[in-house]
């Protein structure tokens, strides 16, 4: 079940104001890179690599403002204001046998824990890839709870020589992290980039794994050659996944059922509609499928295996 939490932080040690990595190094260490800034999946901004830490965030007046998902009362959307780093929100998951929080940000503070506390707690922490880690160590020791995620990409942890830290490497196609919540491995953006499952209410988090475009909402869901998702190496660096990568994520999941999926961002919730049930497209499932098929097809490439069909 969810522990409940009390606030334990390491106020002093370097953040990257690029994309909210904690670092073990405080001021004195005269930090100049960030290394997951440095790989080109994520960038240095133009003003150059610089760091903060959580007491000067909090200084600043950063605050988490949760909302409630507007069709599942059971999820809780959790994101900083105003925006710190690359701006991603956590998603809070609530079950009768713990709770599941998917993915991280990097501000931790008492409001935040004592709002978690209310909820129920934490019972496991899954991290979807290496640019969400954030203050990942500070969120663990906090609620007193496990932190998963992929295997392949643990060369990216930070921290990882503090004591009573428990870190879960996700090696698996699907790993159970409670009864009905599942992490899927899919590779792309990350070799251990994760998607959620959520089997109670047919939802698939998605975070970076797949990115939702705007057309997503388009007011005919589900139009034949209309995409929704698009596939990235890089997403900020326009670095388009490979064929091969786009078919093995659609065969991570397409063996799942869902009909919602939430992106990283806020705005990037795409449901069924009752007209796309009607029409028999195969709501926001098909329209992933389908999209896979006109990323690949306009690399103009051989399609893959599993995305040759009749759609």
């Amino acid at each position: 079940m969810a522990c409940k939490g009390t606030l334990k932080t390491s106020d002093g040690l370097l953040i990257c104001t690029a994309c909210g990595t904690q670092f073990e190094v405080t001021a004195s260490s005269n930090k100049r890179e960030c290394r997951v800034c440095d790989d080109p999946r994520q960038f240095v901004p133009p003003t150059g690599q610089t760091f903060t830490t959580l007491s000067k965030i909090r200084e600043e007046g950063h605050q988490n403002t949760f909302v409630q998902d507007e069709v599942n009362p059971k999820l809780w959307k959790i994101f900083t204001e105003p925006q710190f780093a690359i701006g991603e929100r956590a998603m809070l998951l609530q079950t009768s046998q713990g709770n599941v929080l998917w993915d991280l940000i990097t501000l931790l503070n008492q409001e935040t824990v004592d709002k978690i506390n209310s909820l129920g707690g934490i019972a496991a922490i899954v991290i979807s890839h290496p640019h969400y880690y954030t203050t990942y160590v500070d969120w663990a020791l906090t609620f007193r709870c496990p932190v998963y995620t992929g295997a392949a990409d643990f060369p990216w942890l930070e921290r990882t020589s503090t004591l009573g830290l428990i870190l879960r490497p996700i090696t698996a196609h699907l790993t159970p992290i409670l009864p009905g919540v599942t992490a899927v491995l899919c590779g792309g953006h990350f070799p251990g980039s994760l998607c959620l499952h959520w089997a109670a209410y047919s939802s698939l988090f998605i975070a970076d794994t797949v990115v939702t475009v705007p057309s997503a909402s388009n007011p005919e869901p589900g139009k034949r050659g209309v995409i929704s998702y698009t596939f990235f190496w890089s997403i900020p660096n326009r670095i388009p996944l490979d064929a091969e990568a786009v078919a093995g994520i659609w065969e991570a999941v397409r063996g799942l059922e869902w009909d919602t999926t939430y992106g990283a961002f806020m705005e990037m919730d795409v449901r069924t509609g009752e007209e796309e049930v009607k029409r028999g497209t195969g709501g926001v499932k098909g329209r992933f499928e389908e999209s896979c098929r006109i990323f690949v097809r306009a690399m103009g490439v051989e399609m893959p295996r599993s995305l040759r069909g009749k759609r």
